[in-house]
């Protein structure tokens, strides 16, 4: 009884160790981001596939912008909403990982995912939609990829680019120049805050029509971005070169109609940033309050 015991709990071993290095191989290659823009990201084809399955025409807005092209008032909007430590974690905000799952396992259910900015774009940019947890285990360890191939200010620069803004829209560019017609650097802090807040819903939260909701979310943002101040780039971490490649808007740019729920975000409260420090400060710890549940 023993033995099979042993040979059981061996043949176990042994098939989890085979499943981790199937998965540690089949990682992407990230370095090469730190110098070419994505043309594509898994959350967009997904997109794509939806509309062709659905009959309609799928619709792709997007152009690539510089983060020094991004409003420093959008920048700060986002992290208020969407990452609270993003300038001192490694990818993963143990923290707040740790607090989702306790709260999931309260709830019997998947209600938080506890993502950071990285995460969740690992899983914008490589992975499907769903919970599971070797889908979850492959975003984490890809986040940690990019962490160590990318500066945080590429990482930002990237998300800020890709990130879903409404039905077809992608980005801060195309998103600016749909719902205000401006350019992303043009952005009032206002119009900042609103497009931070309907990230978590960019489907049913339109910046074209607010929903009470998104508004007291940009209330709510707008109160508190002036915590968010970006530490400089440490010497040893050198900006890359203007990436040669540029996406532009396949259509003319238009407010987006509404659509499904997205799938690219966990429609989860969202912690607000502590105040970051440069990197020769060391930060101070102190708990940040957070946005109301969706």
């Amino acid at each position: 009884m023993r033995r099979r015991a042993a040979q059981i709990a061996i043949g176990l071993a042994a098939a989890c160790f085979a499943l981790l290095a199937y998965v540690f191989v089949t990682l992407p290659d990230v370095r090469p981001l730190a110098r070419k823009n994505p043309s594509m990201t898994a959350f967009i084809e997904l997109r794509h596939d939806e509309a062709v399955a659905g009959g309609r025409t799928p619709r792709r807005v997007q152009r690539w912008v510089r983060y020094e092209a991004i409003a420093a008032s959008l920048r700060k909007a986002v992290l208020v909403a969407e990452d609270d430590a993003f300038w001192t974690h490694d990818g993963v905000d143990v923290e707040q990982l740790k607090e989702s799952i306790e709260k999931n396992i309260e709830t019997g259910r998947a209600i938080r995912g506890g993502s950071t900015i990285t995460q969740q774009l690992a899983k914008n940019l490589y992975l499907s939609p769903s919970r599971s947890p070797m889908r979850k285990l492959r975003e984490l360890l890809i986040a940690r990829r990019l962490e160590a191939a990318l500066t945080k200010r590429r990482i930002l620069e990237i998300y800020l680019n890709v990130i879903e803004w409404g039905d077809g829209v992608y980005g801060a560019e195309a998103a600016s120049r749909t719902y205000f017609g401006k350019s992303a650097g043009a952005l009032s802090a206002e119009e900042a805050a609103l497009l931070a807040g309907a990230i978590i819903n960019p489907r049913v939260h339109s910046p074209a029509h607010p929903t009470a909701r998104l508004r007291r979310r940009q209330q709510i943002i707008l109160r508190r971005m002036g915590l968010v101040t970006p530490p400089e780039e440490a010497p040893d971490e050198p900006e890359p070169p203007p990436p040669a490649d540029q996406l532009e808007p396949t259509q003319p740019i238009t407010n987006p109609a509404g659509g499904a729920t997205p799938l690219s975000r966990e429609n989860d409260a969202q912690p607000l940033p502590a105040d970051p420090h440069p990197p020769d400060t060391p930060p101070e710890t102190a708990p940040a309050p957070h946005l109301p549940p969706q």
